[in-house]
């Protein structure tokens, strides 16, 4: 038997295993197999563990085996590391550039930065400002959409910025609002809260 401290470790490598084989190729049963009879061990069971061990996987067509294997990835809310996607990385670190330019346009000088601070066990992104961070931190999964990247870099810019700074950041010229960055037509927006419906710029291109 697994301890809970064993399981999770031991889970989360079969976990990036089977991930990886089914984005490159190669699934094969053992370690879903494996995986779903560790969940039954640890007390998870689900429709995909049960129909993975009430049969004999070794016979199960390639279309079968993908379609259980990502069935158990999503049973357990698998998000792919930084490590496993690094383009989503990629990703955040571009749209960090972007938001760079309003932050500029605002007249701060301040470097920031994208980090994964030693303190922070998610394995998720922080923005640094003036060495300090806030809020929740980007999920890896935020990289995988430009757009969503930029809205999630951008709200993490605002929060760590405006937590030093003491006071609102980006700001309404017209209505002396502070803004918040929304999704509109799929692209990411700067909208002023004084009527919640007034687009300011994209984000980057604050005048």
């Amino acid at each position: 038997m697994h301890s809970e401290e064993q399981a999770k470790q031991v889970a989360d490598e079969l976990r990036a295993r089977i991930y990886t084989a089914l984005r490159d190729g190669g699934l094969d049963a053992a370690p879903v197999l494996e995986l779903a009879a560790l969940l039954e061990e640890w007390g998870v069971t689900t429709p995909t563990t049960q129909e993975l061990l009430n049969h004999r996987i070794t016979r199960l067509p390639p279309a079968d085996l993908t379609r259980l294997a990502e069935g158990l990835l999503s049973d357990t809310r698998f998000e792919p590391t930084f490590a496993l996607e690094p383009r989503r990385w990629e990703a955040l670190e571009h749209a960090l550039e972007v938001v760079k330019c309003d932050v500029r346009t605002s007249g701060i000088t301040t470097a920031l930065r994208l980090s994964t601070p030693d303190w922070d066990g998610s394995g998720h992104a922080w923005v640094e400002f003036q060495d300090g961070y806030h809020g929740n931190g980007i999920p890896p999964a935020a990289g995988a959409d430009a757009q969503g990247a930029l809205a999630s870099v951008a709200d993490a810019t605002q929060e760590v910025i405006m937590e030093l700074i003491w006071k609102a950041w980006p700001v309404c010229a017209t209505h002396d609002r502070g803004l918040r960055v929304r999704i509109k037509g799929g692209l990411a927006v700067w909208t002023c809260t004084g009527d919640g419906t007034h687009t300011v710029a994209p984000v980057g291109e604050l005048p």
